[in-house]
C-alpha cells in the first residue's frame, strides 16, 4: 500500500467508512446533510463526523439504517429521545443511540462531539 498518512479538520472533513475496511474523506459542503437526506449523496457504511456542540439542537433525527455512536470529546450534553428517559454526557462519555430512534441534543456546556453514524437514511423533522 502507498497511502500517506494525513491530518484532517473533522469539522470540514468527514470520513466515509464503508463496509471493506477504508477511511475515505468527505469534504463538509453546506448542503451536505440536505444531500444526504433526499438520496444525492450515498454513503453505504458509516459516515464519522464531528462537530461544535455550541447550541441546542434545533431539530430531532433518526437514523433507521443503523445504530449511532456519539463521543463527547468536551463540554456536556443531554441527549433526548423519543419515547424513551434522557441521558447525560460528560466530556470523554460515549452513548449509543438505538437505530430509528428519534434524538437530539440539549446543551449544558459548550464542546465538540464525534458521531459514527449509518448516514443512509437519515430524517430530521422540527421541534
Amino acid at each position: 500500500m502507498n497511502a500517506t498518512p494525513k491530518t484532517l479538520d473533522p469539522t470540514a472533513t468527514y470520513v466515509h467508512l464503508p463496509d471493506g475496511g477504508a477511511a475515505l474523506p468527505v469534504p463538509v459542503t453546506e448542503t451536505f446533510w440536505s444531500e444526504l437526506a433526499s438520496g444525492a449523496r450515498d454513503y453505504p457504511g458509516r459516515l464519522m463526523t464531528a462537530y461544535d456542540v455550541a447550541a441546542d439542537m434545533a431539530h430531532w433525527e433518526v437514523h433507521p439504517d443503523g445504530d449511532e455512536v456519539l463521543v463527547l470529546l468536551s463540554g456536556a450534553v443531554d441527549l433526548v429521545f423519543d419515547g424513551a428517559d434522557a441521558v447525560a454526557l460528560e466530556a470523554g462519555s460515549v452513548c449509543v443511540v438505538p437505530a430509528g430512534m428519534w434524538h437530539r441534543f440539549l446543551v449544558r456546556q459548550p464542546g465538540r462531539m464525534v458521531a459514527v453514524t449509518a448516514g443512509e437514511g437519515t430524517r430530521h423533522r422540527p421541534l
